[in-house]
């Protein structure tokens, strides 16, 4: 046949399909005819059938089969009209391409998230793709938590475009904004339901110097050392530890600075209000000495309850320093001056309380000569 007849030949069968020339980037509806491990042919209506290789089929390498099926109906993009051999050179990855980039540019127009595959970690994050659209998530933006990326490889993130250019390839995607959003909607929940003097259940997050950190379920809050334990605590260590299951009682609460306290000693058994009706003025108690100062001795009456021995209520004679005849731990016997629960103070006297003895000593041997009993002579005095 002559080259004018096999033209003439192309020519009829063009107008029989009634088609316009075709063109790279073109974008056809086909019917997929045929398909096997390496590609997948479709008729396009066209004067010649189009081919999909399996690279132009997916990006992860899937076997044709998985990804279209005979009678499938889809579109495709045309990567050249005439491959050399007879058939149109088509894509499916493209058309989809271009479709999800449309999503992808009114997602991040919108902020809306999306939801893509991660495949693997990279230098600095991982790779993901949406479709077939490559994003990448560094890792600062994976979660607003420590994590290993490793473990994102193979799974599905929802996250949120927050810069785009597709000119420069540049797709980067974050899911920490979004946890963030979930998280401060959830602390505002939280904050608002907070009570003071409610019980909370927490987990002890970070110990400092001068208390503890403890979550009550998406908000934090401050254990001072001094809310730790009714007895004086020297170190955060020797009460609690990092990870530690505990039931706080909510002390203030300022949500417009986010800042909350919390207690760990049962405010039910404060030693005050529970020793409130134990000591009264004029009282004969033992106690021990807790701590020395320049000014005088603080002496533990109770668990949790001091009174202070003023230097010049320590002995009848002047001393320089309370250190010259006391010390920490050693026991004394001390008479009550002073009380005011209110203020949490108590003056006490170590002297006044070694003549009442005495007194005592001599009343009861004169008493006892003449029959008077111990027991009646120390109604009304308590010593511990």
């Amino acid at each position: 046949m002559s080259n004018e007849e096999t033209m003439s030949s192309m020519g009829e069968l063009l107008n029989e399909y009634d088609v316009k020339k075709l063109n790279r980037g073109e974008i056809l509806k086909g019917k997929v005819i045929d398909v096997n491990d390496k590609e997948a042919s479709v008729n396009i209506n066209y004067a010649f059938d189009g081919l999909i290789s399996k690279e132009e089929l997916s990006v992860d390498g899937k076997d044709p089969r998985d990804v279209v099926s005979t009678g499938d109906e889809i579109d495709v993009y045309v990567i050249s009209p005439n491959d050399g051999e007879g058939y149109v050179e088509l894509s499916l990855v493209r058309v989809l391409e271009i479709k999800e980039k449309e999503e992808i540019k009114e997602s991040f127009k919108e902020q809306k998230n999306i939801t893509v595959k991660v495949k693997e970690e990279t230098k600095g994050g991982v790779i993901a793709y949406y479709g077939n659209v490559r994003v990448f998530i560094p890792g600062s933006l994976v979660s607003r938590q420590r994590i290993e990326l490793s473990t994102l490889v193979g799974t599905e993130l929802e996250i949120r475009i927050t810069e785009l250019d597709f000119r420069n390839k540049k797709v980067i995607g974050s899911r920490r904004v979004i946890e963030e959003e979930e998280y401060n909607k959830n602390k505002k929940v939280i904050w608002d339901s907070l009570i003071e003097g409610e019980k909370r259940s927490g987990i002890v997050k970070k110990l400092v110097k001068f208390g503890a950190f403890v979550d009550i379920g998406g908000v934090e809050g401050l254990i001072h050392i001094s809310d730790l334990s009714w007895e004086r605590v020297n170190s955060p260590e020797d009460v609690v530890k990092e990870g530690d299951s505990v039931e706080v009682f909510i002390g203030s609460v300022d949500r417009e600075k986010e800042r909350l306290s919390l207690i760990l000693k049962d405010v039910t058994k404060e030693p005050w209000t529970v020793h409130s009706e134990d000591i009264k003025e004029g009282d004969l108690v033992e106690g021990k000495i807790v701590r020395l100062a320049a000014f005088g001795a603080f002496v533990e009456l109770f668990q949790g309850v001091e009174g202070l021995v003023h230097i010049s209520e320590i002995a009848d004679e002047r001393i320089t320093k309370p250190s010259d005849v006391l010390e920490v731990n050693q026991k004394v016997k001390v008479k009550v001056l002073n009380i005011n629960i209110k203020e949490k103070k108590i003056a006490l006297s170590i002297k006044e309380a070694a003549e009442t003895n005495k007194e005592y000593v001599n009343y009861v041997d004169n008493e006892e000569e003449e029959g008077t009993s111990l027991g009646d002579l120390l109604k009304g005095f308590k010593f511990n």
